[in-house]
């Protein structure tokens, strides 16, 4: 069982001592902030294993989440009102291509991809609201794509990316729709890849 271990730690480590090449595989995590559309702040993780359909163009599955304080539109009041922090998860496929003609360790890349996002409940502050009860906003569904760019260096990246997600309507106990919330979102991230092996000779 040891030596197996040891085969496969040294095969791992070798891999990432060439050069990118097709049909490898390497998994990309990434942390950073979230913008929702409108003002606001937030945080998101993503986690993305990839396949190299070519030594240029990866093919992945992003699984990720955003933390995030919505804007929430009330229809019967004329003013937005700040939602409680939600998190929203997402799964997307994804293609990067990156401009590398594997002479450098920098790899500027752009990309794009289409997923599924569940939108969490969000919950208003119905102070406001008198004595009407506002109850549970319900979470709902939602198929947007997504956008992006950045660098890598080496082993490491740094990126910018903005998911197009619809607005989401909120419905009070009743089942009415009440307003809507936002859920468009940019992000900045700070990450890094293992496996698929690094950029330049």
């Amino acid at each position: 069982m040891k030596k197996l271990l040891g085969v496969i730690i040294f095969l791992t480590l070798m891999q990432s001592t060439y050069a990118q090449r097709a049909g490898g595989f390497r998994y990309q995590m990434d942390l950073g902030a979230a913008m929702p559309k409108g003002g606001g702040i937030g945080t998101l993780v993503n986690m993305e294993p990839q396949i190299l359909l070519s030594d240029n163009l990866a093919f992945g599955l992003r699984l990720g989440v955003a933390a995030l304080a919505k804007d929430v539109t009330y229809y019967s009041i004329q003013e937005n009102y700040n939602g409680e922090v939600s998190a929203n998860a997402s799964i997307a496929g994804t293609l990067n291509y990156y401009f590398n003609k594997g002479n450098s360790r920098l790899a500027p890349y752009i990309g794009g991809g289409f997923g599924y996002y569940i939108l969490s409940s969000v919950k208003i502050d119905d102070s406001d609201f008198g004595d009407g009860e506002v109850g549970d906003l319900e979470a709902s569904f939602a198929w947007a794509p997504m956008v992006r760019a950045g660098v890598e260096l080496g082993k490491f990246r740094i990126g910018a990316e903005y998911n197009f997600v619809p607005k989401s309507g909120l419905q009070n106990v009743s089942g009415q729709v009440i307003g809507e919330a936002v859920n468009e979102y940019f992000g900045f991230t700070l990450g890094f890849f293992v496996g698929g092996g690094k950029w330049g000779k």
